[in-house]
């Protein structure tokens, strides 16, 4: 493996030199460089000339996953540059292409080929990886008509040249926790400012496909390859909305959710296609089962743009609604779902020797692992295997004089072990007091590569945030939580749940509410 000097070095010989004006990030980085061997460069520069990625590739070798996806660095395979830019050509000859968030080049060097009058863009935050990119450029013969743009997509200015403007690449995929608060205020006031409805949770590629819509201008092109995941959350709907609206979304085309096509990156993904300007009344959508199936993702059935808009979650909406049985009510008619409670610091909250001389009526013998529900065969039975939880007042003056000395002894421990710092602590009423709700009749898992498992509650334990519990909003007998819980059992499929890469699915407290059952009458019924 090629260390950082020895690639920046690479990076020089085959041309970045030539690709001017650098950031002063990339002039120091360059300091460092150390002179590769010339049969090294004449390797990287013959496997540039086959249309493959060596300097990429030897970047994704020398940045561990977890550091790139600091930045969001998820590098394309192949497969889908390819099907993109099909998809693209057949479409406009741009003037331009931008990439906004570059990485190495995979996409601009194969849009540079493709497109040989085009002017080509690239953006990239990381100065590593753009002094590779000047490298690729300059190595296929593209530098003439390249620039690259060290610094944050949201906020470049993107000049309006002559001609169409292609928008194509991998936004990064970066998590709402890793995000500044001037970076989501950001993403509010420049959503507010186009009347689109916005979330601080969104992820980093939210943010770029809303500045895709602030830079490009009608007529302009795009094809963007992402998590897939804001097709059905609540903070996708600020995509939603852009797809449907500015950017003129014209197909989705989703990759199963059991690939995982991005090297080092676990997650799903969509190609979104569009046309800024129009607004078709019919959009395209199909699901690829392997990347080799793409082609120039002209595939798929047409679906009226009516669904997409009476749709919060866009995963589902290419399935027929089913007829619902007669006598058949939705789950959430029935029950409540709430997910269980964030103790906010499972090894403190959690009893353990840290909790010796606590009163027993404080510890709650609780469901604090998923297994433990798959492993109850539909009827948990007994609590003598659970873990307690510990859960005080609110107000500690409720105990007797002897438990609250020994609450006072258990609460400088918790302190000791950061219990009081944590945000879910810092934002309880009194931060010692997790406050576990009432048993639920019916447990379930929500999260899972199978369906969830729903299991009567026959001990009475309590759950935190790995189940749900289900609460009928009427007294419900003895036969009907049965009923229900069998039904259940049978019946729900992964597809009523979200999908995430490697077929992890999950359901929501609504999504789940929205499961079809028997109502009251017919559950009552014999079996």
């Amino acid at each position: 493996m090629l260390d950082a000097p020895h690639l920046l070095g690479l990076a020089l010989a085959l041309g970045a030199e030539g690709l001017r004006p650098w950031s002063p990030a990339e002039t120091e980085l360059a300091k460092t460089a150390a002179a590769p061997s010339p049969a090294l460069v004449e390797i990287f520069r013959r496997a540039i000339d086959e249309g493959k990625d060596p300097l990429g590739d030897a970047f994704l070798a020398l940045r561990p996953p977890a550091e790139r996806r600091r930045l969001g660095a998820t590098y394309t395979p192949a497969p889908l540059v390819d099907s993109m830019l099909g998809w693209a050509s057949s479409r406009t000859v741009p003037a331009r292409i931008i990439d906004p968030g570059a990485g190495t080049g995979r996409f601009l060097v194969a849009s540079g080929r493709r497109f040989d009058d085009a002017e080509l863009w690239g953006v990239e935050v990381d100065p590593f990886a753009a002094l590779l990119l000047r490298a690729h450029l300059a190595a296929a013969g593209l530098a003439s008509r390249a620039k690259v743009v060290v610094g944050d997509y949201r906020r470049i200015d993107i000049s309006k040249g002559a001609g169409k403007t292609l928008f194509l690449g991998n936004p990064p995929y970066v998590r709402h926790h890793q995000l500044s608060p001037d970076e989501k205020d950001w993403l509010s006031t420049k959503a507010q400012s186009l009347g689109l409805p916005t979330s601080k949770l969104a992820g980093l590629h939210a943010h770029f496909f809303l500045a895709t819509a602030l830079h490009a201008r009608e007529g302009d092109i795009g094809c963007f390859v992402t998590s897939a995941e804001w097709l059905d959350v609540n903070y996708g709907r600020l995509v939603r909305k852009l797809f449907l609206g500015p950017l003129g979304g014209v197909a989705l085309h989703r990759i199963d959710p059991n690939i995982a096509p991005f090297d080092g990156a676990l997650t799903t993904a969509v190609i979104t296609c569009f046309e800024v300007g129009t607004r078709p009344k019919a959009l395209r959508m199909a699901t690829h089962r392997s990347l080799e199936t793409l082609g120039s993702l002209d595939s798929g059935p047409w679906l009226p743009r009516e669904r997409f808009e009476a749709s919060e979650r866009w995963s589902s909406v290419t399935a027929k609604k089913a007829e619902r049985p007669a006598g058949f009510v939705e789950l959430g008619e029935l029950c409540r779902v709430h997910r269980g409670q964030v103790t906010g610091n499972n090894r403190v909250w959690i009893a353990g020797p840290h909790a010796e001389g606590l009163p027993e009526r404080l510890l709650f013998p609780t469901v604090t692992r998923a297994r433990e529900l798959f492993d109850a065969g539909g009827r948990l039975l007994d609590a003598w295997a659970l873990r307690e939880v510990i859960d005080l007042p609110e107000d500690l003056d409720r105990l007797s004089s002897d438990e609250r000395e020994s609450v006072l002894r258990f609460l400088q421990r918790a302190r000791a072990m950061g219990a009081d710092r944590g945000f879910i602590a810092t934002h309880r009423r009194a931060w010692w007091s997790v406050g576990l709700r009432e048993p639920a009749p019916i447990l379930a898992t929500y999260m899972a590569r199978r369906p969830p498992a729903f299991v009567r509650n026959l001990a009475g334990a309590r759950h935190i945030n790995i189940a749900h519990g289900l609460y009928p909003r009427e007294p419900l007998t003895e036969t009907q939580l049965e009923a229900l819980a069998r039904h259940l059992n049978e019946h729900a499929r992964l597809r009523d749940g979200r999908t995430y890469a490697g077929g992890l699915t999950k359901f929501e407290p609504r999504e789940m509410e929205r499961l079809p059952i028997p109502g009251p009458e017919l559950l009552a019924k014999p079996s």
